[in-house]
């Protein structure tokens, strides 16, 4: 996350960082998809086993 976030933007202000961060997170959980996970994001894969 270090690499994607942090050190490609010059931040403006706290708030502007703290909003694309938590854009990333969710993207990362919700819409990022593994073949490993059966093609499925970890929240999906999650919500289907559990």
């Amino acid at each position: 996350m270090k690499t994607e976030l942090l050190y490609l933007h010059d931040w403006s202000s706290v708030g502007e960082f703290e909003k694309e961060l938590r854009s990333n997170i969710h993207n990362y959980n919700y819409d990022r998809i593994k073949l490993r996970l059966k093609g499925k994001s970890p929240v999906q894969y999650r919500t289907l086993y559990q």
